[in-house]
């Protein structure tokens, strides 16, 4: 059985988890509490870099989020998350690169703000916001009259972004001009997957409380 180590709360892990649920395979979840766990020598042999998500599959050992989830659409490919026209392709793919290299990074600032936290210094959270909007724009613009991007079913790009465009607006970024990806992220939290990898109030505390501590220093 497959078996995924993660954080809930993780955006990385959670992108994993989505996956699993929508391709509707059996795993087991082995929660990390990161307060150490990951620098145990048992751990360190699964991922010698003490990240999460790890996904292990028999005897095999796979790292880093975007691989795991190439992995699992390679080897179970029913349903299949990626497009296979090639301009629909690029547009998951950029969504999916685009979040990963652009939109988390710049989401930094406003992680306390989406868990309720004082929002710290306003200049970072302004220049946050503005180059949050560059992204928001352009995944607009990859919206069309399909449900998803380039896709009528959903694909590994919602997984990818749908794990964090929706907290945005906790943080202060407006989906006002944004109507087909405010309708896109409706979509993507009405579904099951979604719901059930929720982080839990509890899970929202913890991570209040590292980032509470992180503040301090």
């Amino acid at each position: 059985m497959l078996k995924l180590f993660h954080v809930p709360i993780s955006p990385n892990s959670r992108r994993v988890w989505i996956t699993l649920l929508e391709k509707g395979l059996e795993f087991e979840l082995v929660e990390m509490n990161l307060d150490g766990e990951q620098f145990q020598p048992e751990f360190l042999a699964i991922n010698p870099f003490h990240h999460i998500p790890v996904l292990i599959d028999e005897d095999f050992n796979v790292v880093e989020s975007l691989a795991i989830l190439d992995y699992l659409e390679a080897k179970y490919s029913t349903p299949t998350m990626l497009p296979k026209e090639a301009k629909d392709l690029a547009i998951a793919r950029m969504v999916q690169l685009v979040t990963v290299n652009e939109l988390l990074p710049s989401a930094v600032p406003l992680f306390p703000l989406m868990l309720g936290l004082p929002g710290g210094d306003s200049e970072k959270v302004e220049m946050a916001l503005q180059k949050i909007s560059t992204v928001l724009k352009f995944f607009e613009s990859l919206l069309d009259d399909r449900a998803f991007f380039g896709s009528e079913s959903i694909t590994l790009a919602e997984v990818v972004a749908g794990t964090i465009v929706p907290w945005l607006p906790r943080g202060g970024a407006s989906f006002s001009e944004y109507p087909k990806l405010s309708g896109w992220c409706d979509r993507l939290m009405a579904r099951p997957s979604w719901q059930a990898t929720e982080a839990t109030p509890e899970a929202i505390e913890w991570m209040k409380a590292r980032l509470s501590t992180r503040m301090a220093k």
